[in-house]
């Protein structure tokens, strides 16, 4: 959890749990569970009053940006992150840089009572740190940006060779209200049909030829998904956002 930039080519798979059943002994035979192999993930997504950086994702531009935050249940700090994504033809290169802060700086930073970049010099791990708040609070102040969804899943782990990957998100839920870090009985599902996991496979390089193989067999096909998107279209379709 300790990166501050990387970057990676990722596809993302919509499946279900048939498939990840059939996919799981494959997996577990080739790969091994992460340090962090079950966790429950909260992002809280930063953007304008007229949500452009997530209409704008929606567009599947050739080059895109989003802002958000990121914890752990049971982990008491925050991954404040700029995440840049390039698409190409057939896969996606995501890059990521991010600050570690605790969630009280996170809180007051967000009410205002404090500055990024102090946060980061008096939480300083990396020299990269102060740099990467820099380019937060710009990023932040140049287009007002707000705290404006909640996403939360659950999600298992593996890790490969080659900085291989491949993480299962379920349980798909959001809220645009009363935005902490913390799951809420209100929360909304955003996928209900039968392919309702979220499969992603992200690597440095080319997939390994057991992995490739198994896709091919079970007829598991990559495909353009955006959580965010996708709740995005669910809130546009109930309060005409």
């Amino acid at each position: 959890m300790d990166e501050k930039t990387f970057d990676r080519v990722e596809k993302k798979f919509l499946i279900s749990k048939k498939q990840k059943k059939k996919l799981l002994p494959i997996i577990e035979k080739n790969m091994k569970k992460d340090g962090y192999y079950k966790s429950g993930v909260l992002n809280i997504y930063f953007d304008t009053d007229n949500y452009d950086f997530i209409i704008q994702s929606i567009d599947h531009p050739v080059f895109k940006e989003k802002l958000r935050a990121r914890s752990y249940e049971g982990y008491d700090k925050v991954f404040f992150e700029i995440k840049t994504k390039m698409l190409g033809k057939d896969y996606n290169v995501g890059y990521k840089r991010r600050v570690l802060v605790t969630k009280k700086d996170y809180n007051d930073f967000v009410k205002k009572k404090t500055d990024f970049i102090e946060i980061a010099k008096r939480k300083i791990e990396t020299p990269a740190d102060v740099q990467i708040a820099k380019e937060i609070e710009y990023f932040i102040k140049q287009f007002s940006l707000k705290p404006k969804i909640l996403v939360y899943y659950k999600r298992e782990s593996y890790k490969g060779e080659n900085r291989l990957r491949i993480t299962f998100d379920t349980d798909l839920k959001y809220r645009n209200r009363n935005l902490k870090f913390t799951k809420n009985s209100k929360d909304k599902h955003a996928l209900t049909g039968e392919k309702d996991i979220i499969m992603e496979v992200k690597a440095s390089g080319s997939y390994p030829l057991w992995l490739v193989n198994t896709l091919s067999k079970e007829r598991i096909y990559p495909e353009r998904f955006s959580k965010i998107g996708k709740v995005y279209e669910l809130l546009r379709k109930e309060q005409n956002v």
